[in-house]
Order: C-alpha cells, then sequence, then structure tokens
C-alpha cells in the first residue's frame, strides 16, 4: 500500500486524506494541533465536518517528519499564508524523491507569488520538477459526501500531473490535467475576492442582476490580470476559473461568500472572520492582488472595493455606489 504524507487537517485536507484513504493508501497527517490529532485519531467527527470521521487507512501525527518519511505522495492544505512557514520546516528534513502537490489557492502578499512559487522559492529550484496543483469548483462538504465534482491539476512537468491525477481521480471526482500553472493558480486564488463581492450584494439584497453583473465584470478582471501575468485565457473559461466562480460567488457553503454577506449586515471584518472560525482566503488575496494589478497596470476596481471595504472600513453601500458611478468603457478586453 503506496503512503501519502499530508500536510493540513483542515475540513478541505481531511476531506481529501479520505477520498485518498477510500482508494487504498495509507495516509499519515500531519496537523500543529494535539487536539485535533487526538480528536481524529479517535474517529471523532471532523470539527468543521458534522458526522464525519476518519478512514481506517488514516493516521494523525503533530510530527513533521514522520508525516514525510518514505512517502509516495506528498499534499499540501495548509492555507495560502502558512505555505512558506511549513516548507521551510520540509526543507529541513530529508524528503522523498516524490511529487507535491499543493490545493490551496492564493498569492502570496508582497511578494505576488502563486503558491507553487513560494513552495520552490523555499525548497529550492531542483523541487520544480516536483511540485504540482489542485484547483477547482469543490466545497468540502459536499465531496466528503460522494457528490460529483471536477477539478484541475497542474504541474511543470507532465508527469507530475499524470501522478496527481491517478492518485485523486475516482468516479465522482474528476481530475482534469492543465498545464497552464499561473491561470490555475490565479483562477482558484482570484474567485475568492469576487466571491467577497457576491456576498455583499446578496447581504445588501441587490438581487441576481447585480449579482450577474459582478460575477461577469468578476471575471474579467480575472482574464485581464492572468493574461497581464503570463496565464491563458481559457485556462480562466475552465473549472479553475469560471467554474471556482460560479461555486463560490453563489452560497453560504463558501465562507468567502459568507464573509461578504456578515459585512454586508453590519459586522468588521474581525467579527466576520471569528463567525466563520475558519481562514478567509479572499481577504488576504486581495491584498495581493490589488499589489500586482498596480504594478502592471491592470485596473481591477471589483478587487480595489472589496480592499476597501476589508481594510479601510469603507461603507459596502458607498462601495456600491462607487461601482455604479464609474464612467463606462467598452465591455471587451
Amino acid at each position: 500500500m503506496k503512503k501519502i504524507g499530508y500536510l493540513g487537517c483542515g475540513a478541505w485536507g481531511f476531506c481529501l486524506q479520505r477520498l485518498l484513504a477510500k482508494k487504498g493508501f495509507q495516509v499519515v497527517a500531519w496537523t500543529i494541533d494535539p487536539a485535533i490529532k487526538e480528536r481524529l485519531s479517535s474517529f471523532e467527527e471532523h470539527p468543521s465536518l458534522p458526522g464525519e470521521t476518519a478512514h481506517e487507512n488514516m493516521r494523525f501525527t503533530t510530527n513533521l517528519q514522520e508525516a514525510v518519511q518514505d512517502a509516495d505522495l506528498i499534499v499540501e492544505s495548509v492555507t495560502s499564508k502558512g505555505i512558506r512557514p511549513v516548507f521551510s520546516q520540509l526543507k529541513e528534513l530529508k524528503l522523498p524523491d516524490c511529487p507535491i502537490i499543493l490545493t490551496s489557492k492564493g498569492i502570496e502578499q508582497d511578494t505576488g507569488l502563486i503558491l507553487p512559487e513560494v513552495a520552490l522559492e523555499t525548497l529550492g529550484e531542483n523541487f520544480k520538477s516536483r511540485l504540482g496543483l489542485i484547483s477547482g469548483p469543490s466545497f468540502a462538504t459536499e465531496v466528503i459526501r460522494g457528490l460529483p465534482t471536477s477539478v484541475v491539476v497542474t504541474a511543470w512537468e507532465k508527469e507530475v500531473m499524470e501522478k496527481a491525477k491517478e492518485a485523486f481521480n475516482t468516479e465522482v471526482f474528476r481530475v482534469y490535467p492543465n498545464s497552464d500553472m499561473i491561470g490555475v493558480a490565479y483562477g482558484g486564488a482570484l474567485k475568492n475576492i469576487i466571491a467577497i463581492a457576491c456576498g455583499i450584494s446578496d447581504g445588501l439584497e441587490l438581487g441576481f442582476s447585480s449579482k450577474a453583473a459582478l460575477i461577469t465584470r468578476g471575471l474579467h478582471e480575472i482574464t485581464k490580470l492572468t493574461l497581464a501575468s503570463g496565464g491563458k485565457r481559457e485556462t480562466i473559461s475552465g473549472l479553475s476559473g469560471l467554474g471556482d466562480v460560479v461555486l463560490t460567488a453563489g452560497s453560504l457553503i463558501s465562507r468567502n461568500f459568507k464573509f461578504g454577506h456578515l459585512l454586508a449586515k453590519g459586522d468588521t471584518p474581525d467579527v466576520a472572520k471569528k463567525k466563520i472560525g475558519m481562514v478567509v482566503e479572499g481577504a488576504y488575496t486581495a491584498v495581493s492582488a490589488l499589489q500586482i494589478s498596480k504594478e502592471l497596470d491592470v485596473d481591477m476596481p471589483i478587487t480595489e472595493i472589496v480592499w476597501r471595504i476589508i481594510y479601510e472600513n469603507m461603507d459596502p453601500k458607498d462601495a456600491v455606489k462607487a461601482l455604479m458611478l464609474r464612467s463606462i468603457k467598452e465591455e471587451h478586453l
């Protein structure tokens, strides 16, 4: 039985761990939280996934070396902010010669690096041929129930994409290869910002027409920044762009959408984050996206408005007015 070393035991990580365990892999999952380790090892339900417990092929540890030692595949599901510190710890260990697949979505603040680039910068250039990324429209609460889901896997090397596809693909969890690393990463990260905007729209009860406009114009922003950064337009029209936006922009299952909804109802960003109880990646990525857009001279009004609501306490109602009063230009790129 092949071993998978898994980094992170949040809802998404636990969901994929169980998917892999059910396929027959021996999954050794690492967490920094001893209480979570004990809880999941005792087959108690996951704190973010009511009623869901570990599979018999899953084991949990707080020892990072124990998780990755002799692994045939290493998978990451921490947070975008946690990639660098966790991979800095990995660098100090003797790692097996196996693919490393990231599943977090985001862009690092200040550096503007996509997460595989953060991992590469931390581990060293010799790891480029081993790194990959899975992204696409997927809720942990649905995947863990076996509901049909389709995602994409990208990597700098085709062999890594194929190995990841082989490991994760099931009858109900479809994994499609896509060689556009930048496009896949940007789509997965930037859609969270648009989800926050749509949550604000719903919270203000602006209607379906308003949300349709936000989704469409939001995709326009994502496409512009992706193209300016070297990604492909067709990737943003696929699962990791359009698909992910559609999923996260219309449901309170999405923590980013829920975050925006709470902001519109009067909560401060800190209070909203506390209510959600999990990392809101869109709030982190809004900073990164705005930094990159200014460097590349790409106009991203929705992203900027979301940033102002979160970090400058702009009233969501005033934000809507600001967007509606912008000068109208030709729609297409």
